[in-house]
């Protein structure tokens, strides 16, 4: 691209005092998951894994947060084959990333919406945010997007709303454990969260992200191991040593990175 040319991008990326704000902005299709807006989603994501980010915050402009799978996109492809591959890996490096993810939701979720959404660790939604899985009302399943959304909530808890495609608000999806936060005020709410987060020392926001992720699934002998493990190691660590001699002193942390 020369100086000269617009930038045509769907989705910016600003990196502000360690925090990396990812803004879809497609609001023509209300952010649907067209190929554009995935490949720029992912050179997103590459420029807040450059910043070595404390927190990656996924947002949106305009009244959706996003309506799923670009139907028009797939329509005009006809017979050509799907290729999932690029939703997959955006929806694995949400989940795989080091840091901490955030959705902050200030409208619409439907569909593989959901999944994008559920992908992140915390998810803070706006009080009259609706959800829709609205796939077997097309012919579809919510396959790709179970696998987040299943690791987030029991089967029994979503199967209504996969089964039928109707429409479910903010509460419904906070009881059944689909998003950590509904709020009047979206922005500060994140902003509060990423104020924690940069509190922490990063490595032990990472490990503590890890084992969110994995302790549920060991059987217990192991946990209990492989934790042990972990905890002699930070305890050991710098870190560790520097963060109990600032509580002591009352003062902040200098926390070495990664």
């Amino acid at each position: 691209m020369t100086g000269n040319e617009p930038d045509t991008s769907v989705v910016e990326c600003d990196v502000v005092d360690g925090i990396a704000t990812i803004t879809l902005d497609s609001q023509h299709n209300r952010n649907a998951l067209s190929r554009q807006l995935l490949t720029d989603l992912h050179r997103a994501l590459d420029t807040a894994d450059e910043a070595d980010a404390r927190a990656i915050v996924l947002t949106h402009r305009g009244p959706a947060f996003c309506a799923g799978a670009d139907l028009k996109e797939r329509a005009a492809a006809g017979s050509a084959p799907a290729d999932s591959s690029p939703f997959v890996g955006a929806l694995e490096r949400l989940m795989d990333a080091a840091c901490p993810t955030i959705a902050a939701v200030n409208g619409a979720v439907r569909a593989g919406g959901i999944g994008l959404m559920a992908s992140c660790d915390l998810v803070v939604v706006e009080e009259s945010t609706t959800f829709a899985l609205t796939e077997v009302r097309i012919g579809v399943a919510p396959a790709i997007i179970a696998v987040p959304i299943l690791r987030r909530v029991a089967p029994s808890r979503i199967a209504a709303a996969m089964l039928t495609g109707e429409a479910f608000d903010a509460e419904s999806a906070r009881q059944m454990g689909l998003i950590t936060h509904v709020s009047s005020d979206v922005v500060s709410t994140v902003d509060d969260l990423c104020d924690g987060i940069r509190l922490g020392a990063p490595a032990a926001v990472a490990a503590t992200k890890q084992l969110l992720h994995t302790v549920a699934g060991m059987d217990r002998s192991s946990a209990f191991q492989e934790m042990a493990t972990l905890s002699n190691q930070l305890f050991n660590g710098p870190d560790a040593a520097e963060g109990m001699a600032a509580f002591a002193e009352k003062r902040p942390a200098n926390w070495s990175q990664g």
